[in-house]
């Protein structure tokens, strides 16, 4: 089997992919870089199993949300009736990932 018409990368073309493709495919991230996480604050309500947490937002919304990866190398300690300010999606506004503790 030949080679030809790949180039370094393997792909057909020699076309290789960036990182900063794949971040915009992957994540939301504008032409800038930015992400486009929207961020709220609210209490927790409840803890739930597997470090996930019922969140109730200002609005009086509830959000299925969990912890951040660095939040739980830290080992941030969660309980109800914490404040905490959560990254959203735009688009599933149901779930959230808590990346902060306000106290």
């Amino acid at each position: 089997m030949s080679n030809r018409g790949r180039g370094r990368g393997g792909r057909p073309g020699g076309r290789r992919r960036r990182r900063n493709d794949l971040d915009r495919r992957n994540k939301l991230v504008n032409d800038d870089g930015e992400e486009k996480a929207v961020e709220v604050e609210g209490v927790i309500t409840s803890v739930l199993a597997g470090t996930q947490f019922r969140v109730e937002l200002q609005s009086g919304h509830e959000v299925l949300a969990h912890i951040s990866g660095k939040m739980r190398k830290r080992f941030i300690r969660l309980v109800v009736g914490d404040r905490v300010k959560m990254e959203m999606s735009p688009y599933d506004v149901t779930k959230a990932r808590i990346v902060y503790r306000l106290g």
